[in-house]
């Protein structure tokens, strides 16, 4: 059977996932008697995810014909010859009024009756509600008939809650292993300082090297305890200190690009000084001087990126180019891509998505450094939409859809991302809440091509 992707506007798209059979008419019958029938109805009804009258009642109402659907037999009629290039652009009309999302296009919608007897399309990718033309005469025939709910949806969230049970309890129990680990490394060590203790006492002090001479097996565990116990403790540390930020972007990047992404703290001639002395020693409640004067300056540093970013896309920066551009501008790769994302998006707050669209050949360019460029360029949405700029959160849902679409960023980095922001301690953000519906959509979809497999 061929197939076509469903809306006139997808129609080049080879890669588009939704996608219809194309119709198939027959006519039938003579003189005041002949009838159009739509041979596969049922089919093009299920792949619109709508119940097949809703079509044939639709061709009767914009045609100003009898139409008829048999539920038994499957079979779709609409009194008189009409071509089938004809039922074909009312059934394009059918999918713009009642199946696509009228924010983001998607055909992945559910049909919704208020109390107050209005029609609703709910999108189940970015959460928006669109609301449908009372006036139109198809309205009536839905509200006296309207669609059965969706079988199975309890069986999903059922095993969607188990499955997130099974996850929770692995990680209990990895936490519960790291810490048998921890205890039993802890008790090696200090089982060999003794030992190192009694086979020194004996001997009188003398230089490291002397040391390490007499009793190299005990030195050389030590010094393996000893940098497993500072990996320990790097793991350990809280969310909310510099070094932990640190540990967390070194952990999400290449090795390659984590120097690059590392928060200037130190001078860089004293970055291997600093290092070992911060293994070596506990770490502070509070950072220096030198490390708060440079917070305090964060925002004037970051005004300059801006300002510089802007400077070079007024000049006509090419796309090939861009990431040359940006690798000669001075800051972490996070401030950098920060900077760019408020230059190019500085006051924009209504028709924020369409304007991502319109200019995500440079987010495609400054996220295709590496994989982990993707989730700077998240959480650079993430801190644009944290100012003042309700327009921005409300739309975060499409934004994330058309960088998606457009493959911009990955599946993997967007929930990573999520779960990220939720583990936080932010859950109440606005900006969460406005991505759960995309995010679920993310993961249905990904079952649901599992499954299919």
């Amino acid at each position: 059977m061929a197939l076509q992707n469903i809306g006139a506007g997808n129609s080049d798209d080879a890669f588009y996932r939704y996608k219809m059979p194309k119709m198939v008419t027959k006519i039938e019958g003579r003189g005041n008697g002949i009838k159009t029938n739509v041979v596969n109805m049922v089919d093009i009804a299920k792949a619109l995810a709508r119940p097949a009258s809703y079509t044939t009642k639709f061709f009767g109402c914009e045609l100003g014909a009898q139409s008829k659907f048999d539920e038994k037999t499957g079979i779709s009629l609409v009194n008189g010859a009409h071509d089938t290039a004809k039922l074909a652009g009312l059934l394009e009309d059918f999918i713009k009024k009642y199946v696509q999302c009228y924010g983001c296009g998607n055909p992945e919608t559910e049909i919704l009756i208020t109390k107050t007897q209005m029609i609703h399309l709910k999108c189940a990718a970015c959460g928006f509600v669109s609301d449908v033309n009372m006036r139109d005469k198809l309205t009536t025939f839905i509200l006296k008939n309207p669609p059965e709910p969706k079988k199975g949806s309890k069986d999903k969230k059922a095993m969607r809650r188990a499955e997130k049970e099974r996850l929770k309890e692995g990680e209990a129990a990895d936490e519960e292993q790291k810490k048998l680990k921890k205890e039993v490394k802890k008790k090696g060590l200090s089982t060999s300082k003794d030992g190192h203790a009694k086979a020194s006492s004996n001997k009188k002090k003398a230089s490291g090297s002397d040391e390490d001479h007499s009793s190299p097996a005990i030195s050389h565990v030590n010094e393996k305890e000893d940098a497993d116990s500072d990996n320990d403790d790097v793991q350990w540390q809280t969310d909310t200190s510099l070094e932990a930020a640190r540990q967390r972007i070194q952990e999400q990047l290449s090795a390659v690009t984590a120097d690059m992404v590392m928060l200037s703290t130190n001078e860089p001639g004293d970055k291997t000084k600093e290092a070992n002395k911060a293994s070596h020693s506990p770490r502070r409640a509070s950072p220096p001087p030198e490390e708060n004067t440079e917070v305090e300056n964060g925002n004037t540093n970051h005004e300059k990126l801006v300002e510089e970013i802007k400077a070079k896309l007024m000049k006509g920066v090419a796309t090939n180019q861009f990431q040359s551009v940006l690798g000669s501008l001075s800051g972490s790769a996070q401030e950098i891509m920060t900077a760019l994302f408020e230059a190019l998006f500085d006051g924009v707050e209504k028709g924020f998505a369409k304007e991502v669209a319109n200019k995500k050949r440079y987010l495609a360019a400054a996220a295709a450094v590496d994989e982990g460029s993707q989730l700077l360029l998240l959480r650079a949405i993430e801190t644009f939409c944290m100012k003042p700029s309700p327009g921005a959160v409300k739309e975060v849902a499409l934004v994330l859809k058309a960088l998606y679409d457009a493959d911009v960023l990955e599946e993997e980095f967007i929930v990573q991302w999520y779960q990220e922001g939720l583990a936080s301690g932010n859950k109440g953000s606005q900006i969460w809440k406005n991505a759960k519906p995309f995010i679920e959509w993310l993961q249905s979809a990904e079952s649901e091509t599992d499954e299919q497999e």
